[in-house]
């Protein structure tokens, strides 16, 4: 494939604003037919162009806003979302998490905590969880394209507890049931006493980059409230895909 001709194309479609034809797309790119015709079925085959309507009328494909969303850096996703995050954490009165899919991994990469100085709660902390042993790890797995699944339920699995899911069979069942409710839990899992229920975010309707949950004493957490708590969060993750795609990020 010819970078060169591939990124006017890009870059034309980009510029639109709006669905192209080929025709449009060849008038505005000065490509050859022949090679625009070609370069866009390439770009079609790769996911780096979409025709929705399948009517030959061309947007920017799901995996190139895929991969423009990964490299948005933390600290804008952060900035952008913190007010939501606030309004959850003092609506929950609990701590509330933001993170994020990255390197075959996810990342708690923010936190925001109740304002009323006389409420207690559980900080989760920052950094890596494993795919198959928390809540912010299991909503954004259980959505995920099959390849990754089938990695991660045939690998090896750390167990922190004696309440993380090691076996295939039990972690597939619970991916399934993650998937038919929306959101994900982790009952003292990761560490005995503690509990979590987060759900993905779908960015573009694309691969689920982030996801949002909340934490708190295992005791406190009960099902119920899990569910109740899930249920709120569905709505919330809305909110955020919203105000992520309405951004200029």
């Amino acid at each position: 494939m010819n970078i060169e001709r591939m990124m006017n194309i890009l870059e034309v479609v980009s510029n639109s604003g709006q669905e192209i034809s080929t025709t449009e797309i060849h008038k505005l790119s000065k490509i050859p037919k022949p090679s625009c015709y070609r370069t866009i079925v390439q770009l079609l085959n790769h996911e780096l162009l979409d025709d929705p309507n399948k009517n030959n009328r061309y947007i920017i494909g799901k995996r190139l806003h895929t991969i423009a969303r990964t490299g948005t850096p933390d600290k804008d996703i952060c900035l952008l979302t913190r007010p939501l995050l606030q309004e959850t954490a003092k609506s929950f009165d609990e701590a509330v998490f933001l993170s994020r899919f990255r390197n075959n991994g996810v990342e708690i990469i923010h936190v925001e905590t109740p304002t009323d100085v006389a409420s207690s709660f559980v900080h989760p902390g920052l950094g890596f969880r494993p795919l198959h042993a928390c809540s912010c790890s299991k909503a954004i797995l259980a959505f995920s394209d099959a390849s990754l699944k089938q990695r991660i339920l045939n690998g090896p699995k750390k167990q922190y507890t004696q309440n993380t899911k090691i076996s295939k069979t039990e972690l597939e069942r619970e991916l399934q049931l993650i998937q038919a409710r929306g959101y994900a839990e982790c009952v003292e899992e990761i560490q005995d006493g503690i509990a979590s229920v987060a759900v993905p975010i779908k960015v573009n309707n694309n691969n689920n980059l982030f996801s949002i949950g909340t934490i708190g004493p295992s005791h406190t957490f009960t099902e119920q409230k899990r569910d109740n708590l899930g249920n709120k969060l569905i709505i919330i993750s809305d909110k955020f895909q919203r105000l992520v795609e309405h951004s200029s990020l």
